[in-house]
């Protein structure tokens, strides 16, 4: 049984069990309940997200900002992954693939289309994942009535096999250095108070972690044909664009290494959403 210890909202509450606190998920799971009182986890379809102190409030932020739908889908997905893979998908899942596939079809809708360029290598070396995804995908179409390219099962594989490791940077001092770097200049660029507790601002900085953690490991993205999107985020975004080429022309004078054309869109990406939610 699940103890309420606090109502968020009619789809969501704090809860209890065996002594641990978790988010609990589920369509009117919180619709006229209260404090202290118990929840048969048979009588609703539920979501469980284990709460982890240092990433509290990441996560109440989260659910204010996405959609229960979007939370509902993952629950799919990760249910058809672990059937199929035969394995238990590590928790954080639920938010990062929740996250993803939110702001997944937010660039849908703005007619921004970010390749994977680690596609063919997911496709041939991560089949079973990548089946998954190709379901995930069709299941997310049909959900949302819209046409996702089939390479965003690729990025949903990403997920499925980041959930079944534990893997950690090869230098982490290292690393560390690298991050801080970029974050700080970046804070710098925008000029502007950045709250650290936002959504957006982990967001940022989880995208950062994983730059850092493909520079060293030598996966860069490495397109640099002066594409298309590369020029569409210079019109729409000249600012954070800016800010992204500060970055490069950063990494190059400390670590003699530039980077793609293509991680300054991912940056830009990034930096963009931070600038819009910085107060």
């Amino acid at each position: 049984m699940l103890t309420i210890k606090k109502v968020l909202n009619s789809s969501v509450v704090l809860a209890t069990k065996d002594g641990a606190e978790m988010i609990v998920l589920g369509k009117g799971i919180g619709f006229a309940r209260k404090k202290e009182e118990q929840i048969d986890e048979n009588d609703v379809d539920k979501i469980f997200i284990p709460l982890n102190e240092s990433k509290n409030e990441y996560i109440l932020e989260l659910i204010d900002d996405i959609p229960l739908a979007f939370f509902e889908l993952t629950k799919k997905i990760v249910s058809l992954a672990e059937e199929n893979l035969n394995t238990k998908l590590n928790n954080n899942i639920f938010l990062t693939l929740t996250d993803h596939l939110h702001f997944a079809l937010d660039r849908y809708q703005n007619g921004i289309n970010i390749a994977n360029r680690l596609y063919w290598e997911i496709k041939n070396y991560y089949p079973k994942e990548y089946a998954v995804s190709t379901q995930a995908v069709e299941i997310i179409n049909q959900s949302f009535d819209i046409n996702l390219p089939q390479e965003e099962a690729a990025n949903i594989a990403f997920h499925l096999i980041n959930a079944q490791s534990e893997s950690e940077s090869t230098d982490s001092l290292e690393s560390a250095k690298m991050i801080g770097g970029i974050v700080n200049m970046v804070r710098y660029s925008i000029q502007t108070e950045v709250d650290e507790d936002s959504v957006h601002y982990l967001r940022f900085i989880t995208h950062v972690k994983y730059f850092v953690e493909r520079f060293y490991t030598g996966k860069l993205m490495d397109d640099e044909g002066g594409s298309a999107l590369y020029k569409q985020m210079w019109t729409l975004y000249p600012s954070a664009m800016e800010i992204g080429i500060k970055v490069q022309d950063y990494l190059y004078k400390m670590y003699d290494k530039k980077i793609s054309e293509e991680e300054v869109v991912y940056l830009g990406v990034h930096i963009n959403r931070l600038m819009n939610k910085s107060s």
